[in-house]
């Protein structure tokens, strides 16, 4: 019989940064100031500023990461660091540390494994259109795709329980790490929530390493590999009808003159028909072959999800996980 106590939760603030010399001093003293009992993690993704020394100076454990990009951070930083609670948060001072108790107060009320921030601007600078219109766009598609009800996909400001991260594979290389971790929860089915804080701009002298259409385009190419790879039957479907619907298109003139004349001059046409359907056909059996293996790795994953504890909880017996580290 598998017997849970409740114990003191361990916590950890992870701060990806990139040339944050101006803010991050800031950041690391607020986080410090509202979780006092918090570790505060910065990693240095090869920064040029001295923002590694800053951070170290400011109180923070100051580790580096040479592969540029948030998505190899992130990878490093849920690889190498062990907690119960992970807050995960941009060096650039725009996210609001006061909101970090209620963050985790949150997770360990559900309890959940995500705790999504969803950010309310304080002023126009905060939040540029091109970013806010992106945002809705691709916070659309997800929610069309998985299902999701989160107002704010891209917001770098999170709460994870250690389940969460541990069994994240974190594939993804930058910014579109936010939407992994989002459509991750999702086939998992685990209990996330949101809540809602202020968002203000940059502090002066400090610049965005987001570019709006060049990282917008990897997120949207991230959601349609999603697609292919977690609702494989769907996409390879879709793929499909639209080749039966030209094959078909194609081939109606073709056989209305076959019907008239017996003969058939377009020859190439009806090859090209042909070819068109039976690549529909094989469209659909890969999609239904891939929807087979999609199931097992997610239930591989869910395996090795329910290998480690809930937030709040030991337990004295569990069973065997070969997931388990």
């Amino acid at each position: 019989m598998t017997v849970s106590t409740i114990e003191p939760q361990r916590v950890a603030v992870l701060i990806p940064c990139l040339n944050e010399a101006t803010t991050i001093a800031k950041v690391v003293s607020d986080f410090r100031k509202y979780l006092p009992d918090a570790d505060v993690y910065v990693y240095d993704n090869n920064s040029t500023d001295g923002t590694g020394d800053i951070a170290a100076r400011a109180g923070a454990i100051v580790r580096l990461e040479r592969l540029r990009g948030k998505g190899h951070v992130m990878r490093r930083m849920f690889a190498d660091v062990d907690a119960d609670i992970y807050i995960m948060v941009d060096g650039d001072d725009t996210y609001d540390a006061a909101s970090a108790p209620a963050l985790v107060a949150e997770l360990c009320a559900g309890p959940c494994d995500l705790v999504n921030c969803a950010r309310v601007d304080t002023s126009v600078e905060a939040y540029r259109p091109g970013h806010r219109f992106g945002n809705a766009v691709l916070s659309g598609s997800v929610r069309y795709v998985f299902g999701t009800a989160s107002k704010d996909m891209l917001s770098g400001y999170k709460a994870l329980s250690r389940r969460f991260v541990k069994s994240f594979p974190a594939l993804s290389t930058g910014f579109e790490i936010e939407t992994e971790l989002l459509v991750h929860a999702l086939e998992l089915g685990i209990s996330m929530n949101e809540i809602s804080t202020p968002y203000k701009e940059r502090p002066t002298g400090s610049e965005s390493k987001l570019r709006t259409f060049h990282d917008g385009w990897r997120i949207l190419r991230l959601i349609t590999l999603l697609c292919k790879e977690e609702r494989p039957l769907a996409f390879f479907a879709l793929i499909s009808a639209v080749l039966a619907f030209i094959s078909i298109a194609l081939s109606i003139p073709v056989f209305y003159e076959f019907l008239e004349t017996g003969l058939v001059p377009r020859f190439p046409t009806a090859i090209l028909s042909v070819g068109l359907m039976l690549a529909a056909i094989i469209s659909l059996f890969s999609g239904l072959i891939l929807d087979t293996v999609t199931r097992g790795r997610r239930e591989l994953k869910r395996l090795c999800f329910l290998g480690y504890d809930a937030v709040g909880q030991k337990s004295a017996a569990r069973p065997n996980f070969p997931f388990k580290r």
